[in-house]
């Protein structure tokens, strides 16, 4: 079996968005990671509906199949990275949040992306943790009802340092909002969690609605490219072939668009040189 990657556009800022994606299908990428964002496919731009339509004729034209992410750093708040969140102590933030999280929803209904993915953030550590978790399972549980009605899969992606930190707080959600697939960044599972990243894959794997495999050195928050952490990326490659993970698996390197010419070339050569590891 071969897997279909992607590339996150957050890791190619230095290009225009026609630009990244031709460079994406010249490399043989399968698909993108779309971060919306204020210099890609800004969802506060004017004209959204017809931007939209005419990216999802050049996806098409171009080959390319897509999940939208939804990290960019300043695009809600010019002043406060990643802010609002769904756990942030104003009701008028966590409104934000939600309200941009149901736009992206919207731009992956029209693009017919296979995910749209979101994290929880990081709570202000005097907020009762019962108050925090009530904000987020509410927050989460509108997204994923926008979602329902407009056919399109909510992955959510624990991230070391947030309110849901690793797989297991991940499953704690998806009792509480069962509609929820994970968004699985398998660097993160060496940073913290008690699971190994290829065993995630493999306990998880019913439940995957997006995959990332980007590289990281054990313990730090860093992503990195393919061999160039501590990640045993062909025994990540071969636990989602063996389970039938048909989705797309990206790479999320948003420290290396300065090297975004090279790179992208490089890391899907690595990760097909990985595969052939796992296949030999």
């Amino acid at each position: 079996m071969t897997l279909r990657y992607a590339y996150n556009t957050n890791g190619l800022t230095s290009h225009r968005l026609d630009d990244a994606l031709t460079l994406l299908a010249d490399s043989g990428y399968d698909g993108v990671a779309l971060t919306l964002d204020v210099h890609h496919h800004d969802p506060f731009a004017p004209a959204l509906p017809a931007r939209t339509r005419a990216l999802r004729q050049q996806l098409e034209s171009l080959g390319l199949g897509s999940v939208v992410e939804t990290g960019a750093r300043f695009l809600l708040d010019p002043r406060h990275k990643h802010q609002p969140t769904l756990v942030t102590d104003d009701p008028h933030g966590r409104a934000v949040r939600v309200a941009f999280l149901r736009t992206c929803v919207d731009v992956a209904a029209e693009l017919g992306s296979e995910a749209v993915s979101f994290w929880a953030g990081v709570p202000a550590p005097e907020i009762d943790r019962a108050q925090v978790w009530e904000w987020l399972v509410e927050g989460v549980g509108e997204v994923v009802e926008h979602a329902r009605g407009a056919g399109v899969t909510c992955a959510f992606e624990p991230e070391p340092g947030m309110l849901v930190d690793d797989c297991d707080d991940w499953a704690r959600l998806h009792e509480a909002v069962p509609d929820l697939a994970l968004a699985l960044d398998t660097g993160h599972c060496i940073v913290s969690g008690a699971h190994e990243p290829a065993d995630a894959v493999r306990t998880f794997a019913g439940h995957l609605g997006a995959c990332a495999v980007e590289d990281m050195p054990r313990g730090r928050h860093e992503h990195r490219a393919p061999g160039e952490g501590d990640m045993d990326l062909p025994a990540v490659l071969g636990a989602l072939a063996d389970v039938g993970y048909r989705r797309l698996v990206s790479l999320e390197l948003s420290r290396d668009s300065h090297r975004a010419d090279v790179l992208v070339p490089a890391a899907l050569a690595a990760l097909r040189e990985a595969e052939s590891r796992v296949a030999a």
